[in-house]
């Protein structure tokens, strides 16, 4: 084969990849929302959690500003121990595009038994994260915080 031909057939495989994992994201962030919504019905996920304190969205560096922005750090570091669960894997099933089987019955997520240890270990982190934010309270102060100056990790002094 000609390096022309397998440098287009490497494009190919790769975008499918990027497309199927964009697709995949979309529905474990939905599904993430669904178990927001399922212990605390009348919030807003999207608009209310995303961007939110230091940790809630993309990243998180620094202190926690309070009890709902530590919900979001619990939460990160519950992803983060995933890639240590049995059947877990880099590219395809991780927290951001693993999809997993759940209940919602008065306001109580329950994983189901069906879910691999991966799917399961997902589940959990999503439905204690639900469950803290639905417990916390929500500071619109933190909403859209400058994180370059208020999420500074601190350096230990020695």
């Amino acid at each position: 084969m000609n390096p022309s031909m397998f440098l287009a057939l490497i494009l190919a495989v790769s975008s499918s990849v990027l497309v199927v994992s964009g697709r995949q994201n979309q529905r474990n962030l939905l599904q993430f929302r669904q178990i927001i919504k399922c212990t605390n019905p009348h919030s807003k996920p999207l608009e209310q959690y995303n961007q939110y304190g230091c940790y809630c969205g993309f990243g998180g560096t620094g202190t926690p500003v309070d009890e709902l922005d530590m919900c979001c750090k619990i939460h990160d570091n519950c992803y983060g121990e995933s890639m240590t669960v049995a059947g877990c894997k880099f590219i395809l099933d991780n927290p951001y595009t693993e999809i997993y089987s759940y209940s919602c019955t008065d306001n109580k997520v329950t994983c189901s038994s069906d879910n691999n240890p991966c799917e399961m270990h997902i589940c959990e982190c999503d439905r204690k994260a639900a469950l803290c934010f639905s417990q916390a309270s929500y500071n619109e102060d933190y909403k859209n915080l400058n994180k370059d100056k208020y999420c500074i990790e601190q350096k230990h002094k020695y």
